[in-house]
C-alpha cells in the first residue's frame, strides 16, 4: 500500500498542477484561444490517443479534463494505479500544452521538447530493422558525472534511443555529451511534465504504424507494450510525481529501473531496484527482454547506429574525401576464393597524419569479397551498406554513394586515434558479420595515393556502367517475379510491400534488387517470391498471384492491390513512407510532398496531416505512401495517366527528382522540361493560384480525363 499511497499523492499533485495551468492560461488568453504542438496531425496526442477528443482550443482542452479526472480513481487495486498514472500522462500534456499556447517555442533551445509526426515517422524505419533496438528515459542525475556517461554512451553504443528529462540534461550538458535527435540522446525538458512529450512518441507510433484508434485505451497500451521497447531510468531520490508518472509508463508495459530503495516497493519485472548504477543498463535491458548483438572491432571511437544521423560541421573537421573535388570513390567487387587474403586490410598512400586540418584529400574504399554462395548481385546491395556502416562511426560523416561520396572525420576522432586503416577495421568485420551467409572472405583496400585512385576511379566507373545497363534492363513485365517486403510488419502488422523493377518499397530503401538478394540471404525473411503468371490488368498491375500474397502476408487484412492505381485498391503504408502523393480535384492532378517539407499543400493539409490519413497498413484510395525514386518510374500512376498527372512538389524535392522526371516525361510523352510545368511552394499552396499557374505553362493534367 505504500507504493500506492505515494504514486497516488504524485497523481493528484500532476492534476492540481494541470488544472491551475489551465485555469491561469484561460485567464490570460481566453478560452478560444488555439492550442496545438507544432507540425503534428494528432492534436494533442496523449489526450487524442486515450481519449479521442480532437483538442484545438483552450475551452475544448478544459472540456477534456472530466475524462482525464474520471482516471484517477482510488480503490487501491493495481488497475486503478495504472489508470492514475495514464492521467498523470495526459494531465502533464495539459501542462504543456499550456505552455505552447502561450508560446510555440517556450523552451530554450538546450530543450527539446514536442517531436514532430516527421520526426516519429523518421524512428520508423531503424525501429523495424533493430537499429534501434529500444528507447530508455533517464530522469534526474546519476550519482556521479562518470557514471552519467558511462550510463548514456553505454545505451549509445548499444543503439538504444535516449531520452533525458530533468537534472539528468543538465548532468550530460556538464559532461560535453554531445545531445540532439541526430545521435538519439534528446533533451526533452526540465520538468517532469515533458514526460508527455515521450508518451506522445509512444502513442503517435501506435496510430501511424499500428492503426491504433484513437480513444482505443487498451489497444495502445497492447501496442506500446508488444512493438515499442522502452524502459525507464530514474535516479533517487525519486519523487511521488516521478512514481505516478512511473504508473502510466508501467501500464504501457515499460519497467521502471532505480536505484532508488527508499519507500519503493519492487513489483517483478515491472518496479526493479538496482543499487549497483554500474549494472543498471544490462538490468534493464534484461527487464525489457531486449538482445544487444555486438561485433568488437578493434577502433579508437565508438560505433553506434546513434552516430548515423550526426553532422560534422567544417570548423569541426579535421580531413574531408570530397567526391565533388576530388577523386574518391567506393566498389564492392566479386572475387575468386583464391583472390582474397582474409581480414587483409592495406592503405595504399598518405594517412591521415600527412594532412594538414581542414584539407580535401582523395580516397578509394574497395571491398573485395569471396564465397561460394557470393553474387556480383549482391554486391550493389553491400556497397550501399558502406554509408551506414561509416556513418555509425562517432565523428564521421558519410553522405552519396558511388563516386560521388563525402566522408568527413572530425578533429575530435583523429585526436582520439582514428587512420584510414580503421575503415578498413569496420568494414571487414560489418562484412562478415552481417552477410556471413556468403561472404567467407574479405578484404579491403583504401587507396589515399592521388594517381592511383584516379586510375582506379576510371576502372570503377566502367563496373558503375555495366550495372547501370543492367538495371535499366529490369522492367517489371521482364522479370519473372515480385517481392514483399514485411520488414515493418513489427509495427505495422497488417501492412505488406510489393517490390517491384520499377517501384521500390516505399521507405525508399528496398529496391528489387534488394529484395532478391534478401530472399537468397534470408529464405524465411521479410522478402518473399511473388509470383506474376496470372494478370488480371496490365494497365492497373493487378495480378492474382499478388491478391493472394498481399492477403496471405497481411493475415487476412487486405484483400487485393493494385500497383500502378492509385484510385482502385492502391497498396497501403505503414507510416515509414518517404512521400506522400494525393489527388487535388480542382486541377485533375495529383501533389506530392516530401516527408522534409513542413510548409502546407495545395491539398490545405501538410505531410503530417496526409499521412494520418495513409499509414497503418490502411487502403486510401486517392492518396498513397511511395519511395521518392518511384516518382520517374513509367509505372508511377500508370492506370491514371501516369507522371502528367503530377501538378505539384516542393522545390526542393523536384530539384532532386527533375532529371530522371524530365527523362521519363520526354520518352512518354515527348515533353521538354517537364519540372517546369510542376508547381512547388514558392508559386503556389492553394489551388486558385496553383491553377493559374498550370494554364499558364499549358500542364497535360488540365486535358485528361477526370480521375474521379
Amino acid at each position: 500500500m505504500r507504493l500506492f499511497d505515494r504514486a497516488f499523492k504524485g497523481s493528484d499533485e500532476m492534476l492540481a498542477l494541470a488544472e491551475a495551468a489551465l485555469t491561469k492560461t484561460i485567464d490570460k488568453l481566453g478560452a478560444d484561444a488555439p492550442v496545438a504542438f507544432g507540425s503534428t496531425a494528432y492534436f494533442l496526442p496523449c489526450i487524442y490517443a486515450y481519449t479521442g477528443l480532437k483538442v484545438t482550443k483552450l475551452s475544448e482542452l478544459k472540456a477534456a479534463m472530466e475524462p482525464i479526472r474520471a482516471l484517477f480513481t482510488r480503490n487501491y487495486r493495481l488497475h486503478d494505479v495504472f489508470t492514475s498514472g495514464i492521467g498523470t500522462v495526459l494531465a502533464a500534456e495539459v501542462i504543456e500544452a499550456c505552455k505552447y499556447a502561450e508560446n510555440p517555442t517556450p523552451y530554450p533551445e538546450k530543450y527539446h521538447g514536442h517531436m514532430t509526426d516527421a520526426e516519429v515517422r523518421e524512428l520508423g524505419v531503424p525501429l523495424v530493422t533493430q537499429d534501434i533496438p529500444g528507447f530508455v528515459v533517464i530522469i534526474d542525475e546519476a550519482p556521479t558525472d562518470e557514471q552519467a556517461v558511462a550510463l548514456i554512451k553505454g545505451y549509445q553504443s548499444r543503439g538504444i534511443f535516449v531520452f533525458l528529462l530533468k537534472s539528468a540534461i543538465d548532468q550530460a550538458e556538464r559532461c560535453g555529451i554531445k545531445m540532439g535527435f541526430p545521435v538519439r540522446i534528446v533533451p526533452v525538458g526540465p520538468g517532469i511534465e515533458a514526460v508527455s512529450h515521450i508518451i506522445s512518441v509512444v502513442v503517435r507510433a501506435a496510430m501511424i504504424f499500428g492503426a491504433i484508434q484513437p480513444g482505443d485505451y487498451d489497444g495502445m497500451n497492447k501496442y506500446a507494450f508488444q512493438r515499442i521497447f522502452a524502459f525507464v531510468n530514474a535516479f533517487a531520490p525519486v519523487h511521488d510525481i516521478t512514481v505516478a508518472c512511473g504508473a502510466g509508463a508501467i501500464a504501457m508495459g515499460f519497467p521502471v529501473i532505480t536505484n532508488d530503495t527508499k519507500d519503493i516497493d519492487k513489483v517483478p519485472k515491472s518496479l526493479i531496484i538496482q543499487e549497483k548504477v554500474d549494472d543498471l543498463i544490462e538490468t534493464s535491458l534484461e527487464a525489457r527482454d531486449i538482445k544487444i548483438k555486438v561485433t568488437n572491432i578493434d577502433l579508437p571511437i565508438a560505433v553506434s547506429s546513434a552516430f548515423e544521423g550526426e553532422i560534422i560541421r567544417k570548423a569541426d573537421m579535421f580531413v574531408e574525401a570530397d567526391g565533388s573535388r576530388k577523386d574518391c570513390f567506393e566498389l564492392v567487387r566479386t572475387k575468386e576464393l583464391h583472390e582474397v587474403e582474409d581480414h587483409k586490410i592495406e592503405v595504399i598512400g598518405p594517412d591521415l597524419d600527412s594532412f594538414e586540418p581542414g584539407s580535401k584529400m582523395n580516397l578509394a574504399i574497395l571491398v573485395d569479397v569471396a564465397g561460394k554462395s557470393m553474387q556480383s548481385d549482391f554486391e550493389p546491395v553491400f556497397e550501399r551498406k558502406i554509408h551506414n556502416y561509416v556513418n555509425c562511426l562517432e565523428g564521421v560523416m558519410h553522405t552519396g554513394q558511388r563516386d560521388l561520396i563525402r566522408i568527413r572525420v572530425s578533429k575530435a576522432s583523429f585526436e582520439a586515434g582514428f587512420r584510414v586503416r580503421h575503415f578498413g577495421e569496420l568494414l571487414y568485420a560489418k562484412m562478415k558479420n552481417d552477410f556471413s551467409q556468403v561472404v567467407d572472405k574479405c578484404q579491403v583496400t583504401l587507396v589515399t595515393d592521388p594517381e592511383k585512385v584516379g586510375q582506379l576511379r576510371r576502372e570503377a566507373n566502367v563496373i558503375y556502367d555495366s550495372r547501370d545497363a543492367r538495371l535499366r534492363s529490369l522492367t517489371d513485365e521482364s522479370v519473372d517475379c515480385f517481392y514483399t517486403c514485411t520488414l515493418c510488419q513489427s509495427f505495422s502488422p497488417s501492412h505488406v510491400c510489393i517490390v517491384t523493377p520499377e517501384r521500390l518499397g516505399l521507405c525508399g530503401a528496398v529496391s528489387w534488387l534488394d529484395a532478391k538478394s534478401t530472399n537468397e540471404l534470408q529464405p524465411n525473411g521479410p522478402c518473399q517470391v511473388v509470383t506474376k503468371t496470372r494478370l488480371i490488368d496490365e494497365v492497373k498491375g493487378a495480378y492474382e498471384d499478388v491478391n493472394e500474397a498481399v492477403k496471405q502476408y497481411s493475415h487476412g487484412a487486405l484483400e487485393k492491390v493494385t500497383l500502378y492505381s492509385i484510385m482502385e485498391d492502391p497498396m497501403t503504408s505503414c507510416g515509414c513512407f518517404e512521400c506522400i502523393c494525393g489527388i487535388e480535384p480542382c486541377s485533375n492532378g495529383v501533389v506530392i510532398v516530401n516527408r522534409e517539407h513542413t510548409g502546407t499543400t495545395p491539398l490545405g493539409m501538410t505531410f503530417a496531416e496526409l499521412a494520418s490519413m495513409t499509414g497503418g497498413g490502411v487502403q486510401t484510395p486517392g492518396f498513397m505512401g511511395h519511395g521518392r525514386h518511384f516518382i520517374a518510374s513509367k509505372k508511377f500512376m500508370k492506370a491514371e495517366g501516369g507522371i502528367a498527372r503530377i501538378v505539384w512538389m516542393p522545390k526542393a524535392l523536384k530539384e532532386m527528382v527533375a532529371e530522371k522526371l524530365n527523362a521519363t516525361a520526354k520518352e512518354l510523352y515527348g515533353i521538354d522540361n517537364f519540372t517546369d510545368m510542376i508547381a512547388d511552394e514558392t508559386v503556389s499552396e492553394d489551388p486558385e493560384t496553383l491553377m493559374a499557374f498550370l494554364s499558364e505553362k499549358g500542364h497535360p493534367a488540365l486535358e485528361m480525363e477526370p480521375m474521379m
